[in-house]
């Protein structure tokens, strides 16, 4: 079957389902928004418990990778994404669920071969990019700041 560009892309958009853009933006808002609101509501009862201002920052994105661990592990995180949508991702509780996917799915080939080793599928890349990213930035500003 040879199609030319033109044919390919009306296949395509026969093939495709449309999607409910509307329901998508409005899901992802809704669920990211609570996400975000939780993770406030967090910040709030740590300082009310009396947790110092400057750990509260890193307390709070410490429970909420807990908590998006949790519910990964729960089968609940996919769930709440089906009706989220990116509204998961891009929360801090995305990332979590992006380390424990992987190494669940494939903890049946045992733990160093599979939960290990695969822990780090998805979300390794967005690691070491992110450090090497920090890293020539610090170097950048140190370099700046000889002169």
């Amino acid at each position: 079957m040879d199609l030319t560009r033109k044919e390919y892309a009306e296949y395509v958009k026969k093939a495709s389902p449309n999607s409910p853009l509307v329901r998508d933006l409005l899901g992802a808002f809704l669920i990211g928004g609570t996400i975000c609101t939780i993770g406030q509501g967090i910040m709030w009862l740590l300082e009310r418990w009396g947790v110092p201002e400057e750990q509260v920052g890193t307390a709070t994105s410490i429970l909420l990778v807990f908590l998006g661990a949790l519910l990964t592990a729960l089968s609940i995180y996919d769930d709440i994404a089906q009706v989220g949508g990116a509204g998961t991702l891009v929360p801090i509780t995305g990332f979590s669920n992006a380390v424990v996917s992987p190494a669940m799915e494939f903890r049946s080939e045992g733990f160093i071969t599979g939960t290990t080793v695969k822990i780090f599928a998805i979300a390794g890349p967005v690691l070491v990019f992110g450090i090497g990213a920090g890293v020539i930035y610090g170097l950048v500003l140190w370099i700046s700041s000889l002169f």
